[in-house]
């Protein structure tokens, strides 16, 4: 067991799923000598991978642990000389998933072990925040990952309680105004200084992701009415969205409002371990 790693388990996995977490570091100590880092914040986890030395991180947590790994060593520059590891435990895992990460404890804790580095493609904005997968405009809710129990911050006893409290105590009817809906966005989308839309047409939604060999995928649906708008389709190295005040989500996490912001496609710039084949 020459190589070494550096197990980084988040705070929230080990809350939320406390027997994946000790199964996935039962596995990687049975096939690796393991430094196992329990940081109780994002500080403290960000102070364990900076001082890894040597070894390989390893973060065991869900998508915005990931997340914020990759950000810490891309704001230190240190991304493109280190091998990550993932072993997805948390309730939120579509970004490992999409990335090619195996959900299942045991099987990414194997892959961790015996998969190899592969370079991935990642969105840098203007401000050096990373994407790894999608960004979406308008933000839409993260939904959790199902999982057993506790996997997905489930609490069967808790919701049997309010079910029953629901069915013992009569609801009383409450006349509850309805929000206005969000005006559809009207942005500017720019493809690599070419305009694939401007501020006259409304939107329904945009989505932005990394594609094959340097570019990023674009899709743009302007808002119809009666028949449905074909979607705009476009790909390149950069793209910039502009227009009034908006909001986008990215992997697992929102942000803005912001009136301009402009992602660049790093090639290669992630390496992940992930299964042979």
């Amino acid at each position: 067991m020459s190589e070494q790693l550096l197990v980084v388990v988040d705070p929230v996995a080990r809350r939320t799923d406390g027997e994946s977490v000790r199964i996935a570091k039962d596995v990687l100590s049975a096939g690796a000598a393991t430094k196992v880092c329990l940081p109780g914040d994002a500080e403290e986890f960000a102070r364990a991978l900076t001082r890894r030395g040597s070894r390989r991180p390893v973060v065991i947590g869900d998508d915005r642990s990931l997340v914020r790994a990759v950000s810490l060593l891309h704001r230190r520059r240190e991304l493109s000389g280190c091998a990550l590891s993932v072993v997805p435990v948390g309730p939120y895992l579509s970004v490992a998933r999409s990335l090619g990460v195996p959900t299942g404890t045991v099987a990414a804790a194997r892959a961790v072990l015996e998969g190899r580095e592969r370079r991935l493609d990642v969105l840098v904005d203007d401000s050096d925040g990373v994407v790894l997968g999608a960004l979406r405009i308008p933000s839409v809710p993260l939904t959790p990952s199902c999982g057993p129990g506790e996997a997905a911050g489930a609490r069967p006893w808790l919701r049997t309680c309010q079910s029953l409290v629901r069915t013992l105590v009569p609801a009383r009817p409450q006349r509850v105004a309805p929000a206005p809906a969000p005006a559809p966005p009207r942005l500017r989308i720019e493809v690599d200084g070419e305009t694939l839309v401007d501020l006259g047409q409304p939107l329904e939604a945009v989505s932005v992701a990394p594609g094959a060999a340097g570019l990023a995928d674009v899709e743009v649906r302007p808002l119809s009415v009666g028949a449905e708008a074909s979607p705009l389709l476009a790909r390149g190295r950069r793209v910039t969205v502009s227009g009034p005040d908006f909001r986008y989500r990215a992997d697992a996490g929102e942000a803005g409002p912001v009136r301009r912001r402009t992602w660049t496609v790093w090639e290669g710039a992630l390496g992940l371990v992930l299964p042979e084949g």
